[in-house]
């Protein structure tokens, strides 16, 4: 897997040089992967109630449910989609009957297991689906739900978006998934920095302990910038929202762990850059590319 890894670096860079020389301007959303070392430290969370946050504030965002036969922010968010991005290739569905939009109008696009079968897609199939995502630009963030772990998918995920934001816990089987994450990104060259989000900790005191001794192992064995973009409280009120199937942030719009993602967002929506990200055809151009080697 890491062999084929090694790849997706040129792959991304490539597939950027092609845009630049057909002379495409670049434009449409910020495109941001989360992603954690292993499963259970509540990434999928984080991404349903920091897009809500986000679409608050008067942003308009889509989250890619990108996490391969095991997504689950569709649930996250009270729903039960019929389709996925299988069908807007295969079955020749329009992006508006595949795309759910949940809470203050938070877009959902599904992945499902049409991005298990990229190999298959002739250029006719890419082409008019990159046509159709067009519909898509209109947005000012994707959030791109990876699943967890060291896996080609996950890497090449990393590898066409253009912020990282890693989720841990301060448990320490999390904090060293997190670390050889890190360590496969840096070691590709796919990413020179990364965000870090400090999840389920008991205090604030804890979550910037955290951040700081993992920072300063980073630094010291890996050539990666980190940024501290904030910790989230171990909540109960979480675990009930869960069970409601509802973001905690509308269940609980006054709990800590709700002015804890607001916080973030805003922290986000600071490090916007002025110019505009890749866009979603430039995002899907370079997921064919990649994945379909």
């Amino acid at each position: 897997m890491l062999d084929q890894a090694e790849a997706l670096r040129q792959l991304a860079k490539d597939a950027d040089e092609k845009d630049r020389a057909a002379g495409e301007k670049k434009k449409g959303p910020k495109i941001i992967t989360v992603t954690s070392g292993k499963g259970g430290v509540g990434k999928s969370n984080f991404v349903v109630n920091l897009a809500i946050a986000l679409q608050i504030k008067g942003q308009k965002v889509m989250i890619f449910d990108a996490d391969v036969g095991m997504g689950n922010d569709d649930v996250l968010m009270g729903f039960l989609p019929k389709y996925n991005v299988y069908d807007i290739i295969f079955n020749n569905m329009k992006i508006k009957d595949v795309v759910i939009e949940g809470p203050y109008g938070v877009k959902l696009l599904p992945g499902g297991s049409g991005l298990t079968r990229i190999e298959e897609i002739d250029e006719d199939k890419r082409e008019n689906f990159i046509k159709k995502i067009q519909d898509l630009e209109d947005l000012d963030y994707i959030l791109m739900d990876t699943g967890a772990g060291i896996s080609k998918s996950v890497l090449g995920f990393i590898a066409c978006s253009e912020e990282l934001i890693v989720i841990t816990t301060p448990e320490p089987t999390s904090l060293t998934d997190a670390y050889s994450l890190l360590k496969a990104v840096n070691y590709f060259k796919i990413k020179s920095s990364a965000k870090m989000i400090i999840n389920r900790t008991l205090s604030s005191k804890e979550g910037i302990e955290t951040y700081n001794k993992f920072n300063n192992t980073v630094n010291n064995f890996l050539k990666m910038k980190l940024e501290h973009l904030g910790s989230i409280s171990e909540d109960r009120k979480l675990v009930e929202a869960v069970r409601k199937q509802e973001p905690f942030i509308i269940s609980f719009p006054n709990s800590n762990i709700s002015k804890e993602i607001i916080d973030i967002g805003n922290k986000i929506l600071g490090l916007k850059e002025e110019t505009a990200g890749m866009g979603a055809q430039g995002l899907f151009r370079k997921i064919f590319s990649i994945f379909s080697v």
